[in-house]
């Protein structure tokens, strides 16, 4: 039949949303230690999806994801607003969106960020979720509940959608702790969390496993920096 030729049938094609010529250099050199193809494949990203990059940084997914989910498609990506004024931002940002028309960044403190309910088909949370415990009087990060952030995520995903959620392995212990000493996080918490907030636990990949890492160095440390030990869940809300 002519369904099996149908695009729709296939799924789109990650590795051509990967391979955009135009994105940025520095970009590009991480695409080898994240492997965003194989990523949003594994997480189920759809043509036409309403999208959603929590704490965005640079847009590096935001840019990718809104090439995998089209016209029809859109990304918002979140980003605190201390983040967003410098110049090196302002410019990342505006070859992102001149790139992607439908990629919007928008400016918000992670609490305060409500999406519509029922509206979001997919939630990226990208190396991020560890900042929910984070706190930083340099960086201006106030102190915020998970919880909350969760809850108003859950309330913004539509029934059935999904929640993408890599991070860097940290060792058990007093997480907020732990996140302010390495910028890691125990996968446990990060399970039951997301658990506790009404998601179901869809899938997990061990495409980034690395038994060599030393969960007590931080990440940002050379030794280790773009070799963590990374965790890759899939969450889904019921439904």
């Amino acid at each position: 039949s002519s369904a099996a030729t149908n695009s729709a049938e296939t799924g789109p094609d990650f590795e051509a949303a990967v391979s955009d010529p135009g994105r940025d250099e520095a970009d590009i050199k991480l695409d080898d230690s994240r492997k965003p193809a194989e990523v949003l494949a594994f997480m189920g990203l759809e043509s036409g999806d309403t999208v959603v990059d929590l704490f965005a940084g640079g847009g590096y997914y935001s840019e990718i994801m809104g090439r995998v989910v089209g016209p029809e498609g859109s990304v918002t990506a979140v980003n605190p607003p201390q983040f967003t004024t410098s110049e090196q931002s302002k410019a990342k940002w505006a070859g992102v969106t001149e790139r992607q028309p439908n990629v919007k960044m928008v400016p918000s403190q992670l609490p305060d960020y409500k999406p519509a309910p029922d509206s979001i088909d997919f939630a990226m949370l990208h190396l991020i979720y560890h900042d929910f415990y984070w706190e930083s009087e340099e960086y201006k990060f106030e102190k915020m509940d998970p919880a909350a952030v969760l809850s108003n995520l859950f309330a913004g995903m539509k029934p059935g959608g999904i929640v993408a959620v890599i991070d860097h392995v940290g060792s058990p212990g007093d997480t907020r702790a732990v996140v302010e000493k390495t910028h890691r996080i125990d996968p446990a918490t990060v399970r039951s969390d997301f658990l506790k907030a009404g998601f179901v636990l869809d899938g997990e990949s061990d495409m980034f496993a690395n038994p060599d890492d030393d969960l007590e160095l931080n990440v940002f440390d050379p030794a280790v920096r773009g070799q963590t030990d990374r965790f890759v869940m899939r969450f889904r809300k019921p439904g």
